[in-house]
């Protein structure tokens, strides 16, 4: 009958599955190039327990866009280098700006809650006044003065 579907591992573009020599293939490179591009850090693969590179669809994607820059585009190495570590922090930079709407979002969506809704504001005299929702006051006074520094 076969495994049930969820019990299928699941699979992305980033599991390590290819040997070297499918990965080259498919790259469109020698074996070797993808050697000298891992010792170089440009695209560094997964390892198998016996130390075996093993690539996934995304290194082999990566491989491809290395042997763009370097064939058509006349990028040297180093070049390829800096490219690929600014277009990381790009993802980086754009994965922690998506964490932050979503934690402004889940705080809009907290404030918005009856209990949680609260004005603030001051007095003439300085105190601080709190209005809820039924715009209610109330006040603390202040017990000391308010210290201001030279200007």
């Amino acid at each position: 009958m076969g495994i049930p579907f969820s019990q299928v591992p699941t699979w992305d573009d980033r599991t390590p599955i290819y040997v070297i020599s499918v990965a080259a293939q498919l790259a469109g490179m020698h074996p070797q190039t993808l050697r000298q591009y891992d010792r170089l850090g440009l695209v560094v693969p997964s390892r198998a327990s016996g130390r075996g590179r093993r690539y996934s669809a995304y290194d082999v994607a990566k491989l491809r866009y290395v042997q763009h820059l370097s064939q058509e585009e006349g990028v040297n190495l180093a070049g390829i280098r800096h490219i690929l570590a600014l277009q990381s922090e790009v993802e980086d930079l754009r994965r922690r700006v998506n964490q932050l709407l979503a934690e402004v979002q889940r705080g809009v969506g907290a404030s918005r809650r009856p209990a949680a809704s609260r004005v603030f504001s001051a007095g003439p005299a300085g105190d601080v006044i709190a209005m809820g929702r039924q715009q209610t006051t109330t006040r603390w006074i202040r017990t000391q003065p308010l210290e201001l520094g030279p200007r």
